[in-house]
C-alpha cells in the first residue's frame, strides 16, 4: 500500500513539471508574434485542464486505501473483545 502511495506522488510531480514547461514556451511564443499567441495559451491552459482533473483522480484513490486501513484497526478491536471475554468466563 505504501509503495503505492509513494507512486502516484510521483506522477503528481512530474504533472506539476509538465505544466512548468508548457508555461516556458508560453514566454518565448510572446516574443515572437502577439497574434497567434493568443490562439496558442487558449490552447495550452486547456492541456493544464486536463492534467488537474488526473490528479484529483489520483487523490481520491489514496482517499480509498486510507478508509481500507480503518477497517482492518476495527478488526483488531474486536479480536481484542473476544480475548477478553474468555479471560474472565476462566
Amino acid at each position: 500500500m505504501k509503495k503505492g502511495i509513494q507512486q502516484q506522488q510521483q506522477q503528481q510531480q512530474q504533472l506539476q513539471h509538465q505544466q512548468q514547461q508548457l508555461q516556458q514556451q508560453q514566454q518565448q511564443q510572446q516574443h515572437q508574434h502577439q497574434e497567434q499567441q493568443h490562439q496558442q495559451q487558449q490552447q495550452q491552459q486547456q492541456h493544464q485542464q486536463h492534467q488537474q482533473q488526473q490528479q484529483q483522480q489520483q487523490q481520491q484513490q489514496q482517499q480509498q486505501q486510507q478508509q481500507q486501513q480503518q477497517q482492518q484497526q476495527q478488526q483488531q478491536q474486536q479480536q481484542q473483545q473476544q480475548q477478553q471475554q474468555q479471560d474472565t468466563s476462566t
